[in-house]
């Protein structure tokens, strides 16, 4: 029983030939199946198109956004959607094959709640495939989730897995780092990556540069998410002690009979001292909302095991 979402955004010159070659490959794992489409404020043909494949295929799901969101939130639209017990996510442009699908079905038999692709021989442009290197890299060093690629769309996840996601803005590229994190098991497979035969690329340098904080954040949330008084502590303990040294030096220079009070150094370890009280009060904030927020969130945590279901 497969869920198979499908985000899509300006697809009209790919999403017939898509279906079509995912029709070749998913009858032959599971005879049941659905197919959802989620239409991101596609501007062109595509949702047109899509409602006509539905017509024929009564296993098609289709829901369109107002406006573009972003491939994150379609996908965790389509993962709130997806009713069967493993879900697969691959994008309608055809560089990530259906055909490949297979492999991952194969993988996840050995108990995984996660495989994702890995296009181990990317057919993309060069500039592309280094940022991409470099983001693995960093992502793989920072969080020690071992993986040659994190950003491939062709993944096959378990439903508690998928369902325990809740992305926004670009955190569809950390999602192994994220499935990691809630304890579930993670790995990848080598598959074929083609190169792009229908519309352009949502990808340019200038939106990869611009999307590059994101790895702050999800270093944020996974190191500090559930300790913020730790990150804003230390740094307001040190701009705090940084303003504190500067005005014990001052006030001994005062006593030494050495006029201050024009000194822009005066005003820079005022101001140290200051920032450094409100940084460490907003962490202190952050820990108290944090810890409401779990007391009434407590029986919503996922368990692994659980003796009432026995």
């Amino acid at each position: 029983m497969i869920s198979v979402v499908v985000p899509v955004f300006n697809e009209e010159e790919s999403i017939l030939h898509f279906y079509d070659e995912l029709m070749r490959h998913l009858p032959k794992l599971s005879k049941s199946y659905e197919i959802i489409f989620v239409d991101d404020g596609s501007a062109d043909n595509t949702l047109n198109l899509a409602k006509e494949l539905a017509k024929k295929d009564k296993n098609i799901s289709i829901y369109s956004f107002r406006r573009n969101h972003g491939k994150a939130e379609a996908l965790t639209f389509g993962f709130q959607k997806a009713k069967e017990d493993l879900i697969l996510t691959l994008d309608a442009d055809l560089q990530d094959k259906p055909s490949e699908v297979k492999k991952l079905f194969n993988k996840q038999k050995e108990g995984f709640d996660l495989v994702s692709g890995w296009r181990e021989h990317r057919r993309d442009s060069f500039a592309k495939i280094i940022f991409s290197k470099f983001f693995n890299l960093m992502a793989s060093t920072f969080w020690g989730v071992r993986l040659h690629d994190y950003n491939c769309g062709l993944k096959l996840y378990t439903k508690d897995a998928a369902k325990s996601l809740n992305l926004y803005g670009g955190m569809h590229r950390f999602i192994p780092l994220l499935v990691a994190e809630k304890g579930f098991r993670v790995t990848e497979v080598p598959v074929v990556h083609d190169i792009r035969r229908f519309g352009k690329s949502k990808y340019n340098a200038i939106k990869l540069l611009t999307q590059s904080p994101d790895m702050m954040t999800m270093l944020f949330l996974s190191k500090y998410g559930k300790r913020p008084l730790h990150f804003f502590g230390f740094i307001g303990i040190f701009i705090f002690g940084v303003g504190v040294l500067i005005s014990l030096y001052l006030s001994i220079l005062h006593f030494l009979g050495e006029p201050i009070g024009t000194r822009p150094l005066l005003f820079l370890g005022i101001l140290l001292i200051i920032s450094g009280i409100q940084i460490g009060l907003t962490g202190l904030i952050a820990d108290l909302v944090l810890n409401v927020s779990r007391k009434n969130s407590f029986s919503e945590i996922m368990l692994k095991y659980s003796s009432e279901n026995i």
